[in-house]
């Protein structure tokens, strides 16, 4: 059975716990094993760098473990996904693993984003209200996770249904 490391923000969630019990029961019905961040159980001592280091020794761990990652990449404190979601998601693409991500935002990253048309020496560019430029790709996600991953619009059950009909199909 294929294992799933299962990323995202969720283990931030008041019901962390409980998600991920969701999460791995989702991946059980669609023929994988899922693996969540919070399966790890610290050692009580730790704390502070320690225990950061600890934890993210763990999730790498898992995630070499993993034949798949899977993540949510909806918009976490603010337009982009979490961070820590995103690393995970480059490191599973490094490792060569199948990377899958969803969110449920379908419009282009200048459709998510307050943007203006910005002219400068000449070039007409979009930008923020930062004026930093805006990707005008269509794409709903950073090009440099829409290039390498597989991008679902949906939940994590919708992603997984995708992950499954792919993998029966090859």
């Amino acid at each position: 059975m294929k294992k799933i490391y299962l990323a995202g923000f969720d283990v931030f969630r008041p019901d962390a716990v409980e998600h991920g019990e969701y999460l791995k029961r989702l991946c059980e019905k669609f023929g994988f094993t899922g693996l969540y961040p919070l399966d790890n159980s610290a050692p009580p001592h730790l704390t502070g760098k320690g225990l950061a280091q600890w934890i993210c020794d763990a999730n790498l761990q898992l995630i070499r473990e993993a034949d798949i990652v899977m993540a949510n990449l909806n918009a976490f404190r603010g337009h982009e996904p979490d961070s820590g979601t995103v690393f995970e998601v480059g490191y599973g693409v490094a490792l060569g693993r199948e990377v899958w991500v969803y969110a449920d935002e379908t419009r282009s990253l200048v459709g998510q984003v307050g943007s203006h048309k910005a002219q400068e020496a000449g070039r007409q560019r979009i930008v923020d209200d930062q004026g930093f430029t805006v990707e005008d790709f269509g794409l709903s996600l950073n090009l440099m996770i829409a290039c390498t991953a597989n991008v679902v619009q949906g939940d994590a059950q919708t992603c997984l249904a995708q992950i499954a009909a792919s993998t029966n199909a090859g």
